[in-house]
């Protein structure tokens, strides 16, 4: 007899691309059926067939405070109340700007949004009219989101332009998109001297989170700062899923690093859709209404989003947040590394703030061709067998984790314990 999340998932197929509103979930990656889920609490869910789960994805990523935090659904109900949506100005909205620019010193001015994708297409248009230049460099394996210009793989050498990475997307729209080595600082160096005069900007999740968790080097963020100040490049920081996970000051806080402009999302919405991006006054200034650059959102700066995201951002800014945060996830990758070096498995597992990463091969990864030098394979026997004891990860050895202020000492030990057991029948 089949189960109810099979049913619900040979059901969706029928109506809906993949089954999936999002590609990962459909567990191409790593086998088996998605888990429909019906209810969260904390830092579990349920699913479909009423089984529980110690939640690692969080929503992947935004539920900081985890699953239906009672004082964020208290003032999503009493926002809802008062109206759903205006299309017009809030005071809500001015708050929320008002309390990220307070956080984080990079941000003069900000604009909301309703998704990390708007963000950063909008981040680079923005820098694209201040500049007005055209060319755009991202790195291998940051994904950030899918706007035509960033679905691009690397070319052939290190002053390729772009091809695209996704059907739909003509080869005139990433043509001016060059994609280097993440972590690579002689890339950066070279590729600044030979076309600096011709670079907008550089957009680049500082900790990378899209590819599994890879932190930078030391000096890469240093260097790419330095060449965009020498040559009058943008330097965007696409926070949208380290903003307010790894650090009350987000990575830029972390390494010490500003960024021109930054892009927000997740965390900042608390479980509901919103995003932003901001940064230097004299740069955001060039956004319509006040310059030539448009960008518009019919339902940006929604008070329902808006009203989960400040109180999610109210209550991580509790002093202590962010350490005990770190401590409890760096608790449970400090677990893993020995539960797996106990059973003579090769797998290793690293964190940043309240996100981690899990990874088969000896060592973190610090580029993207180590991340796929990993054993996938092994990582889906481990999914699986995670599954099974009620522990719910990301589905792809291709993403990140994160913890949230829910997970209790008892769910590390649980899910230390359960990593330990899987560890063992993979070595078997």
């Amino acid at each position: 007899m089949s189960s109810r999340n099979d049913q619900l998932f040979d059901l969706s197929q029928k109506v809906i691309p993949g089954g999936v509103n999002s590609p990962v979930r459909a567990f191409r990656s790593v086998g088996g059926t998605p888990r429909f889920f019906s209810k969260g609490a904390g830092s579990r869910v349920w699913d479909a067939d009423g089984k529980s789960y110690l939640d690692y994805v969080g929503s992947w990523g935004p539920l900081i405070l985890g699953h239906a935090d009672p004082d964020v659904v208290r003032v999503v109900q009493e926002t809802a109340a008062l109206g759903l949506s205006f299309g017009a100005p809030t005071e809500m909205e001015l708050r929320m700007a008002e309390q990220l620019v307070a956080m984080l010193p990079s941000l003069e001015k900000l604009r909301l949004v309703s998704s990390g994708t708007e963000a950063t297409m909008s981040a680079i248009r923005l820098a694209r009219g201040y500049t007005g230049r055209s060319t755009l460099i991202k790195f291998e394996g940051c994904y950030h989101g899918h706007a035509d210009s960033l679905l691009v793989k690397a070319g052939s050498g290190l002053l390729t332009f772009g091809q695209p990475s996704s059907a739909g997307v003509p080869a005139d729209c990433s043509g001016h998109t060059l994609v280097l080595d993440y972590n690579d600082i002689d890339q950066v160096n070279q590729l600044f001297a030979a076309k600096g005069d011709e670079i907008a900007c550089v957009i680049v999740e500082a900790v990378a989170g899209n590819m599994n968790l890879i932190k930078p080097k030391a000096g890469f963020l240093e260097a790419l700062r330095e060449n965009c100040t020498k040559h009058g490049a943008v330097l965007i920081f696409d926070e949208v899923m380290t903003g307010f996970r790894v650090g009350a000051g987000c990575v830029q806080g972390l390494y010490g690093i500003t960024p021109d402009l930054t892009t927000l999302g997740k965390v900042i919405g608390g479980g509901l859709p919103v995003g932003a991006f901001g940064g230097r006054a004299e740069i955001m200034d060039k956004l319509a209404p006040l310059g030539p650059v448009y960008q518009a959102g019919t339902l940006s700066g929604n008070p329902v989003a808006v009203a989960a995201g400040l109180k999610t951002l109210e209550k991580i800014s509790v002093p202590g947040f962010f350490e005990a945060l770190t401590t409890q996830t760096r608790r449970l990758v400090d677990g893993i590394n020995a539960a797996a070096r106990d059973a003579g498995v090769v797998a290793c597992a690293d964190s940043v703030g309240g996100m981690f990463g899990i990874y088969f091969r000896a060592t973190p990864p610090t580029s993207y061709a180590e991340v796929m030098d990993s054993d996938k394979e092994a990582f889906n026997r481990f999914f699986h067998l995670m599954l099974l004891e009620g522990i719910y990860l990301a589905p792809s050895a291709f993403e990140a984790g994160f913890v949230s202020a829910a997970h209790s000492d008892a769910d590390i030990d649980e899910t230390i314990a359960a990593a330990a057991r899987c560890f063992e029948k993979l070595a078997g």
